[in-house]
């Protein structure tokens, strides 16, 4: 669990940077799900209100940024604070990120929708059913300093991948018999893969996690007990 200090309003902002998280990740999260109702339900007004929120999240990141730096300035924290707050800065930038691609998704999904449909959807509803619980548990394994739930984010993207792997083949072969198919075909394709770097950012979220906890990068290493090959 997060340590308490004595300096009251110390505490009081280093509160403020969790929950200002927490608010991103929520955000963000609920954009991912709205994305994907959009594209499944032809919904292009919904669309268009999921890209015009996307303003709260860039907010969000300027205004998280701009705590992180007035903490370091002002408290010139130490040891796990200092950790805390210079991977809060990385971590907003990844939420952001996933922002920008559920944008992605509802540009394409207003795009889909004067098309007849190219195939069910079901594979593409799951990634984005993964991927909204890899933020969720990766903010919470970082609110919380759970590096062991982190390690659990991080194994989860192995499903997004496989499952952005059935949706190319799939619509690929619906390509290769059909000539018409192909303009629906590459723009399905595209929500499959920005579904999967969705899951790539979490991962970046959850390896964060663990070096705040452990102390330990683990970035292109996967696993907390992995070792650097010889």
């Amino acid at each position: 669990m997060p340590k308490t200090h004595t300096d009251r309003e110390y505490e009081q902002q280093l509160q403020l940077l969790r929950e200002r998280l927490v608010i991103m990740a929520g955000r963000v999260e609920e954009m991912i799900g709205l994305s994907i109702r959009a594209l499944v339900e032809r919904d292009v007004p919904l669309a268009r209100r999921t890209i015009e929120a996307d303003h709260r999240v860039n907010r969000l990141e300027v205004e998280t940024d701009e705590l992180c730096l007035v903490i370091l300035a002002k408290r010139q924290p130490m040891a796990s604070d200092l950790r805390f707050i210079t991977l809060a800065l990385k971590m907003v930038t990844d939420l952001e990120r996933i922002g920008d691609l559920a944008v992605n998704i509802c540009e394409r999904a207003v795009e889909l929708a004067a098309m007849p449909q190219l195939t069910p959807w079901d594979d593409i509803v799951r990634m984005g059913d993964v991927v909204r619980s890899m933020v969720r548990d990766a903010i919470d394994a970082f609110v919380q300093s759970d590096a062991e739930q982190a390690q659990r984010v991080i194994e989860r993207d192995n499903e997004v991948d496989d499952l952005y792997t059935k949706v190319f083949r799939d619509v690929l072969a619906i390509m290769m018999a059909d000539s018409t198919a192909v303009e629906r075909g590459i723009h399905v394709q595209s929500v499959a893969k920005w579904l999967e770097r969705m899951a790539d950012h979490c991962t970046n979220l959850a390896e964060l996690v663990v070096f705040m906890v452990k102390g330990k990068d683990i970035r292109h290493m996967g696993r907390m007990d992995d070792e650097p090959a010889g």
